[in-house]
């Protein structure tokens, strides 16, 4: 009796476990799933208001370029034999963030390239996750696309954490100075409101990546009007653009706001000179970072707008520029 009880434990307990574990080890991966890649502002008709505030030709020497991760728009333009600058943008705003500061850089000499990141302005939206190595690897193959051994590089706010981290995984790639506009990349946790922690959930981002929500945004967007355009801009992106607000959603969750301080730390040991550009009212990245940031970069210097706040270059673009012309163009520095 005690053989065959134990005999039909095996057969129905054991046994189903062991031929189960076997299938799993034993089963031939499946291929990788393709991601799913969602259209940029130049899916949008001319018509749309979005084509006269920023159209794709904003800067001259417009072209696109097939990534990886999806179609991309870039600019490149200033004298071929200038100092070669890179200019990245920050976290909703595309490259028109730089519209009076970096033609002033090409109008001195300067060989300029911008370019919008993933999810924003005229470049695809990838399914993915929008982290520190998916925007470093962006401009590491677009410099490769260009052809461009090495730049300098300009970052604001998320730009900022973008241009650290690049600075870091592709040293080689990088010239001997880097300016950092208000710079994300060692914000706190605390310092993000709880209303974008919670528009950034992932709960809620199924809800407002649906039909009915993005219709009910094209509604509140073609009934707003708005005297900045550049808040325009922002809001035609999160009502036409499918792609947009997860590419936030998951920038403020997984990308360069926070946890670069290897990355800063890695600049610091560095010969190169770094410029921190930051205003006193900056609500977004606060002004007390400029202490933090100067504590880990000994070869930096700190450039203080009084009362400006986080969009400096677009609220005090002649003040970013003569800092930018004057640390750029001093040969001795």
């Amino acid at each position: 009796m005690g053989n065959t009880y134990h005999c039909l434990t095996f057969s129905l307990v054991v046994l189903p476990s062991v031929l189960l574990t076997a299938y799993f080890f034993a089963q031939f991966p499946r291929l990788p799933q393709s991601f799913h890649v969602y259209p940029s502002l130049a899916s949008l008709p001319p018509s749309s208001r979005s084509w006269s505030i920023y159209p794709p030709d904003f800067y001259e020497g417009g072209q696109y370029v097939d990534l990886p991760y999806g179609r991309i728009r870039y600019w490149v333009f200033g004298p071929e034999t200038g100092k070669k600058i890179v200019f990245i943008h920050g976290f909703s705003i595309p490259a028109i963030i730089w519209k009076d500061v970096a033609p002033e850089l090409a109008a001195r000499g300067f060989r300029v390239l911008l370019f919008d990141l993933y999810g924003r302005g005229y470049s695809d939206a990838p399914q993915t996750a929008y982290d520190t190595a998916l925007y470093t690897t962006q401009l590491a193959l677009l410099m490769q696309h260009v052809k461009w051994d090495k730049a300098y590089i300009a970052g604001v706010s998320m730009g900022g954490g973008i241009a650290a981290a690049f600075t870091a995984t592709f040293p080689d790639l990088v010239d001997d100075k880097i300016a950092l506009v208000c710079p994300a990349g060692l914000m706190d946790t605390s310092d993000i409101s709880r209303t974008m922690k919670f528009m950034s959930s992932p709960a809620l981002q199924a809800v407002t990546s649906s039909s009915p929500f993005r219709f009910y945004l094209r509604r509140l967007a073609n009934s707003t009007s708005d005297t900045d355009p550049i808040a325009e801009l922002v809001r035609i992106q999160s009502a036409y653009l499918p792609g947009y607000n997860p590419a936030l959603a998951s920038s403020l969750r997984a990308g360069p706001l926070r946890g670069l301080k290897p990355a800063v730390e890695t600049l610091g040991r560095s010969a190169r000179k770094v410029l921190l550009v930051w205003g006193t009212a900056d609500k977004v990245v606060p002004y007390k970072y400029s202490s933090v940031m100067q504590g880990l970069l000994p070869n930096s210097e700190l450039v203080t707008i009084e009362d400006g706040p986080h969009d400096l270059t677009l609220t005090h673009p002649k003040l970013v520029t003569d800092a930018l012309l004057r640390f750029f163009e001093d040969a001795s520095s």
